[in-house]
């Protein structure tokens, strides 16, 4: 297993980045191809986990305020989650946190990441907006070690 985290370089490493963000964050939502893409985009740290080349998982990172990073767009294939991608993406978008600076990152899980990110030490703070009308969000929180 050769695992390599980074960000997307070419056109087409790019195309399957957004394309598996639509595949497993929008599209089981009924959400139009284009929804998977935002703003922060353009500012974002995008995290791209590929085994033997082939892209497993995704992560975006922001800064949300001084001190504060936020997680957002996380996804593992779906064929594939339980195998530990999840894990080693979040390790990384959390050392690039704490390298940039920040004591604690932050992010809106679904209902059903809620024990994915426990195990990775997030605490619940609160019951968020319902994305969509569909999907239950909850902030989670944790504080880096120093």
């Amino acid at each position: 297993m050769s695992i390599e985290i980074r960000s997307p370089k070419t056109e087409s490493e790019w195309n399957t980045y957004y394309s598996m963000r639509y595949e497993i964050l929008r599209k089981p939502l009924n959400q139009p191809l284009g929804s998977e893409r935002n703003d922060g985009d353009i500012e974002g740290i995008h995290f791209a986990l590929y085994d033997n080349q082939v892209l497993r998982a995704i992560a975006r990172l922001d800064q949300a305020e001084i001190g504060i990073s936020q997680v957002r767009f996380v996804a593992v294939d779906t064929s594939l989650q339980g195998k530990g991608y999840g894990r080693k993406i979040m390790h990384a978008v959390e050392q690039h946190s704490r390298k940039s600076g920040n004591t604690k990152i932050i992010l809106q899980a679904r209902d059903n990441a809620l024990a994915f990110y426990k195990k990775l030490d997030y605490q619940l703070i609160k019951k968020t907006h319902l994305l969509f009308g569909i999907v239950q969000h909850y902030l989670m929180e944790k504080e880096h070690k120093s």
